[in-house]
């Protein structure tokens, strides 16, 4: 328990958006995929996930973490089959968020949170678990706090800003919670705990962070830590599961997704930024693991407002 604790102590949460979203028609999205972590609290209705369609019901959670492609059927009833992409283009047709935390007689409900929980402001901590998107029943706590920083979006009321960030903190400790008191993914927890403990992995993820737009061959990797070129990516591979080059990719990306969110330089720029010469190569590399081009990822920022 106590390197659970050190875990959490480490973690740094970052509250990104929230919103009550009404469903005008069900849809199903066959790819869906993205950086942060997601919470969806079903209100009124059903959602459905994975190649098993398994059934989110009222008053439940699905926990969707970063870096997780899964299919998502929101609403009950005959859908409409898109890909990620055709569903960024249409949205309005299908999501109409509302500002009142109560469904309408005419559409199902949901609630939706995205946020980051990286461990030393570095790692994607369940991204790194590598567990796949679950159902959260009868947990009344995080229930709660879904409801509590909603409410505070839609608010007015001073300090909502810092209300949001420690509420969004509480509620990762209670995912985490839940996830200890259910006896969920044991093996990935304890794998998890035992590689951020290895000080010469943790340089490697950090000098990752601070370097992603230089040369991160292995050989680099390798004199980080102290090891042989040869042996790092066999090192890297055992404590974290996935190899350093596909790790470096992903969070080139995420980093790619967020100067998208935020900023206003081109594609080319940002694909520079984040390590690819090659504009052309990055735009390739970019849909193959989002499924929509990075230019219309800016568009679906604006489209999540609808």
């Amino acid at each position: 328990m106590e390197d659970y604790n050190k875990i959490i102590e480490s973690l740094s949460v970052r509250f990104i958006s929230a919103k009550n979203i009404n469903i005008l028609q069900p849809l199903t999205v066959e790819n869906y995929y993205d950086v942060e972590n997601v919470f969806i609290y079903v209100h009124k209705g059903e959602v459905k996930f994975g190649k098993e369609k398994e059934v989110v019901k009222e008053n439940e959670i699905l926990f969707v973490p970063g870096g997780k492609m899964v299919g998502l059927t929101y609403g009950s009833g005959e859908s409409v089959n898109l890909s990620n992409d055709d569903f960024i283009n249409n949205k309005e047709k299908f999501f109409q968020t509302s500002e009142e935390f109560v469904a309408t007689p005419a559409h199902e409900n949901i609630t939706m949170i995205n946020f980051e929980a990286k461990v030393f402001d570095t790692v994607n901590f369940f991204a790194s678990l590598d567990i796949p998107a679950f159902v959260i029943k009868g947990n009344h706590n995080l229930i709660s706090l879904v409801k509590l920083i909603v409410s505070e979006i839609y608010s007015e009321s001073p300090g909502k800003a810092r209300v949001v960030n420690l509420e969004t903190d509480h509620l990762v400790v209670e995912l985490i919670r839940h996830i200890l008191n259910k006896g969920l993914f044991v093996e990935q927890l304890a794998t998890n705990s035992t590689y951020f403990k290895d000080p010469r992995l943790i340089d490697i993820f950090s000098f990752i962070k601070d370097n992603l737009q230089e040369d991160l061959s292995n050989k680099v990797l390798a004199n980080v830590a102290n090891v042989s070129e040869d042996y790092v990516g066999q090192y890297f591979k055992m404590l974290t599961g996935i190899n350093p080059q596909d790790y470096i990719e992903y969070q080139r990306m995420e980093m790619a997704v967020n100067m998208l969110r935020t900023s206003k330089k081109s594609i080319r720029e940002i694909g520079k930024e984040v390590g690819y010469k090659d504009t052309a190569y990055f735009c390739r590399r970019f849909k193959m693991m989002f499924g929509i081009p990075a230019g219309k990822m800016r568009r679906r920022e604006t489209l999540m407002n609808v």
